[in-house]
């Protein structure tokens, strides 16, 4: 899956235009180096989000389509 649709399906970014705006800035990092928002995502990989002065890092547990709001959060673990 591509990482700014991953972003917005476990709503660790609001919007799609937004992951898809801050991939281009170069404040998303998947594995330690800087992506592109059509990286490809899978199970295991590390996802890095600098947010202003805040840093947010997750594991992927689970890539899916679509997911309701609840179960968003079952998609990542925070490190």
């Amino acid at each position: 899956m591509r990482l700014d649709k991953y972003l917005k399906v476990s709503r660790l970014i609001k919007r799609r235009t937004v992951a898809n705006e801050a991939c281009d800035a170069g404040r998303v990092s998947v594995n330690g180096t800087v992506a592109k928002a059509s990286t490809n995502v899978k199970a295991g990989d590390e996802i890095t989000i600098s947010f202003g002065n805040k840093e947010v890092r997750v594991r992927v547990l689970d890539v899916q389509e679509t997911v309701k709001k609840e179960e968003a959060k079952e998609l990542f673990t925070y490190i």
